[in-house]
């Protein structure tokens, strides 16, 4: 299976470009996680945010694999739990589908984007820096295929 994470991207630290990779190589080669990142929007004071977003989903469309399915990173999204995330993945394997994961920038993503996806996923109903949430979701997706695997790492 082949995940892209799809994120919005400006001056990302080094310990989250650490936490990152920790868990991304403790994937097997069968288990593809590619990170693609997505050029953010200058920022400045008196700027257009709406603009921005537009802008930023139309460069985050454009990154999307068209024969991928879609899942866009969203507050407002449905809560999965770690089993349930699972699910989605067994799911999308057996079908032989492949999957491009939407995590937008500091403002969120574009109507654009969230239309694209087939569906959208909420880590927690709090906000999290758009950066962290990438270690959170490999994290996740780590887990997940643990599960799937019968690895000790998943205990719950």
């Amino acid at each position: 299976m082949r995940i892209r994470l799809l994120t919005i991207t400006h001056k990302i630290p080094i310990w989250v470009q650490e936490g990152f990779y920790e868990y991304h190589k403790r994937f097997p080669p069968t288990f593809t996680i590619e990170l693609v990142e997505v050029p953010a929007e200058k920022r400045a004071k008196h700027t257009d945010i709406t603009r921005i977003i537009q802008r930023e989903g139309e460069k985050m469309l454009l990154a999307i694999h068209p024969h991928h399915d879609v899942i866009a990173l969203d507050v407002k999204g449905k809560l999965w739990s770690t089993e349930q995330l699972t699910e989605q993945l067994v799911h999308r394997n057996q079908q032989g589908r492949n999957l491009d994961l939407l995590i937008g920038g500091p403002d969120g993503l574009s109507p654009m984007c969230l239309q694209r996806a087939q569906q959208t996923w909420s880590l927690s109903p709090l906000t999290f820096p758009h950066a962290l949430v990438r270690i959170i979701v490999v994290e996740q997706l780590y887990r997940a295929w643990s599960i799937l695997t019968n690895h000790p790492y998943h205990r719950g």
